[in-house]
């Protein structure tokens, strides 16, 4: 699977939260990992309702 994460996108939104926190570069791993997994399970729901299509409930 493609890298579905921008980092820079992710840093701007943890400053928007607190100027001042940092992101150390291993958080983007286990954030990627986790983004992974969730659509993962996203796509186990749709399927066990006979869906081809991901809707917010999925989540």
């Amino acid at each position: 699977m493609a890298e579905l994460i921008v980092k820079s996108k992710v840093k701007e939104a943890v400053k928007a939260v607190d100027p001042e926190m940092r992101v150390n570069p291993e958080f983007f791993d286990a954030l990627e990992a986790e983004v992974k997994a969730l659509i993962e399970k996203a796509v186990k729901r749709a399927k066990d309702e006979g869906k081809k299509t991901l809707y917010p409930r999925h989540v």
